[in-house]
């Protein structure tokens, strides 16, 4: 198969897919008598990433796989196709998410022995429901508390292929230090907001969490 063939099949299957996809998903895609290799196919990533230069869109590789999204430079332009108003989050659910993302595996007694405060039980489920944590085993304590880590859809709404890509503690330590007071109320108008999702082709679609085998920190690395 001639590689510009090769380019047009891999591009029109990363913009119809529903999810990112990784190179031996696209392998998938050919037979035998196709005579595609898996350095041809990564060839055509390359040449197709190459080719988004100075576009508004861009071919990027998150934790998932492969997918093409609008540029952040472009981001607040296209985001007013969609009516909804952008999610805010109390400063409680994002200190809750950073501490399970940098220490863990961590129990909830863990997170609320370093914030000090209890975590709402609604902290929890809404971090659960958008599937950017998971429990990944129990502590081998009494009680058997569960252990949360952070799932492979975290790091895809983060633009992250690995943890390893998370900001160092030392580079957000300009962040004003985290109130421990501060009331575990519903999310309001005034509470940070989360980067917005990157617009892609399948932005809004519900992912496959039976795809996502995430034990420990390593595995999602």
């Amino acid at each position: 198969m001639e590689q510009q063939e090769l380019n047009n099949i891999v591009e029109a299957a990363l913009l119809a897919a529903q999810q990112p996809l990784t190179l031996p998903m696209l392998a998938a895609l050919f037979q035998e008598a196709d005579e595609v290799s898996h350095d041809a196919i990564a060839r055509a990533i390359e040449e197709l990433t190459e080719a988004c230069e100075g576009r508004s869109i861009e071919l990027v590789e998150v934790a998932s796989g492969f997918r093409y999204q609008v540029r952040e430079s472009v981001h607040p332009w296209i985001a007013r196709l969609w009516a909804e108003r952008q999610t805010k989050y109390s400063r409680a659910l994002l200190e809750t998410l950073a501490l399970i993302a940098y220490r863990q595996p961590i129990t909830r007694g863990e997170i609320e022995q370093v914030r000090g405060v209890t975590v709402a039980t609604s902290i929890m489920h809404t971090l659960e429901e958008r599937e950017w944590i998971r429990i990944v085993g129990y502590r081998d304590v009494p009680g058997k508390p569960a252990l949360f880590g952070t799932t492979r859809q975290f790091l895809d709404y983060f633009n992250l292929k690995s943890l390893d890509q998370l900001p160092t503690l030392a580079e957000i330590r300009d962040i004003a230090d985290p109130d421990p007071q501060l009331a575990l109320a519903p999310d309001t108008d005034d509470a940070p907001a989360l980067p917005a999702d990157p617009v892609h082709h399948n932005a809004g679609a519900v992912p496959d969490a039976s795809t996502d085998t995430t034990r420990t920190p390593e595995d999602v690395a």
